[in-house]
């Protein structure tokens, strides 16, 4: 069994990035997004006008926190061998309706590939009020081009 990580929200965060389970380099290094060919820290960080992309991991979540962005995973805990999510099995959800009790500022979901769209909204379907947005995974198992990627993530950004 593996598990996520907590989320990085605060109060002033209204949008969420969610993905679907951390992986391997990811659990390893214990921060999001580890593996040096995922794209998703250049995203940000190209959409956020703030290269060159820092290698500290603390230094990349403020830089969300302070464009009120938050980052967790959609589910919890799971089995999975290796790092893809076609083979999560025995999967839990997080907490979001504690979370967003919590954190009622929320008010767009971007997801981190469709996968994690496919979880969330299978447990917890449209959330009133809240807009989503589906963009290519930025793992490196997508092949898509950086460039690709970049213009289709720029939309949940506007």
């Amino acid at each position: 069994m593996i598990n996520s990580f907590p989320p990085f929200v605060n109060s002033q965060t209204k949008i969420l990035i969610l993905g679907t389970m951390p992986g391997i380099a990811s659990l390893e290094k214990q921060e999001y997004y580890a593996h040096k060919r995922n794209h998703f820290w250049k995203i940000m960080y190209t959409l956020l006008d703030n290269l060159p992309i820092s290698e500290i991991f603390e230094e990349k979540i403020l830089l969300l926190q302070t464009n009120k962005i938050g980052l967790w995973d959609v589910l919890e805990n799971c089995e999975r061998k290796g790092s893809l999510d076609i083979h999560i099995k025995n999967q839990k959800e997080n907490d979001f309706e504690s979370l967003f009790r919590e954190f009622p500022e929320i008010t767009t979901i971007i997801f981190n590939g469709k996968e994690s769209h496919k979880y969330f909204l299978k447990k917890f379907g449209q959330i009133k009020g809240i807009t989503y947005y589906v963009m290519p995974s930025t793992s490196p198992a997508n092949t898509m081009s950086f460039e690709n990627k970049l213009k289709i993530w720029s939309a949940g950004f506007q």
